[in-house]
């Protein structure tokens, strides 16, 4: 299913909407994608808003696991609408039950202060293997996001960083154009930023990997420059800390300019499943 059919969202009433569907048949996972509803989420926020405004942040929670062969309804509230922002909240809900949760916040364009990090080193994109040629994912998995290049840079290519517990860098775009539609590419950003991101906090423990119950608890992102998600970004993603049967990950996201578009915070599940024993450092 292309990323504007799954964005594109059918209006129910007044701040109601209903998301697309995966067929049952098609070969995809049986749980919703997390960067699924949350970019509908936000798509249904951005139908409440003036042009004016754009997104540029988000906060939500993941409260019950999605079925991907059932609709989502989305109800927005309009908490606030100000003179330079607006705030507005989402639930998501599938079988009577919120799944997710979310606070998105919107401002009109203004002048301040400039200044971002550096993008960190990484090697280019076009040397790097895609996601099927190296089996991150089963092909049920994978084929949800065959519209999308997505390249992780090898362990050994990594520059690590002193100090830092788990690292990962990844570059994606979306393999055709896309319509010049600013928010359209920050709905799709907003879709595939959780694809990757807890996978920064297993790839140091891979020997145990196997015997993990992985899964988003919730997510948060903040948008700062204008970019295309047809144009190669740079996820750089690191995991500061992993305990409890859960994991701190954050990311920067740049353009192939330099310039920080976005950035990232998520915590995810990641306990051993029933009948492992481990101890946590």
């Amino acid at each position: 299913m292309a990323i504007e059919q799954i964005l594109d969202l059918e209006q129910l009433e007044v701040d109601i909407y209903r998301g697309s569907v995966f067929s049952p048949d098609s070969g995809f996972l049986q749980r919703t994608f997390g960067g699924h509803v949350a970019g509908q989420s936000l798509v249904s926020a951005v139908r409440t808003v003036e042009p004016r405004y754009l997104v540029h942040s988000l906060h939500g929670y993941f409260i019950r696991p999605g079925d991907a062969t059932a609709p989502t309804v989305f109800i927005v509230e309009r908490l606030r609408d100000g003179g330079s922002f607006c705030t507005r909240r989402v639930n998501a809900i599938q079988h009577g039950q919120t799944i997710f949760s979310m606070s998105a916040s919107f401002q009109t364009h203004q002048d301040g202060i400039t200044h971002q990090d550096a993008m960190p080193a990484a090697p280019p994109p076009d040397d790097l293997p895609g996601l099927s040629s190296i089996r991150v994912f089963d092909d049920a998995g994978f084929r949800q996001f065959e519209e999308w290049d997505v390249r992780i840079v090898p362990r050994d290519d990594l520059h690590r960083l002193p100090g830092k517990a788990s690292q990962q860098q990844v570059w994606f775009r979306h393999h055709d154009r896309l319509p010049d539609d600013p928010v359209l590419h920050i709905c799709a950003l907003a879709y595939m930023s959780d694809l990757t991101l807890l996978g920064s906090a297993q790839v140091t423990h891979l020997e145990v990997r196997k015997h993990l119950q992985v899964a988003s608890l919730d997510h948060a992102m903040w948008f700062m420059r204008s970019f295309r998600a047809d144009e190669w970004l740079l996820y750089d993603q690191s995991s500061p800390s992993a305990c409890s049967g859960r994991a701190l990950t954050q990311g920067k996201i740049f353009n192939q300019s330099g310039a920080m578009v976005a950035a990232v915070m998520q915590e995810g599940l990641t306990r051993f499943v029933s009948g492992y024993q481990a101890t946590c450092p």
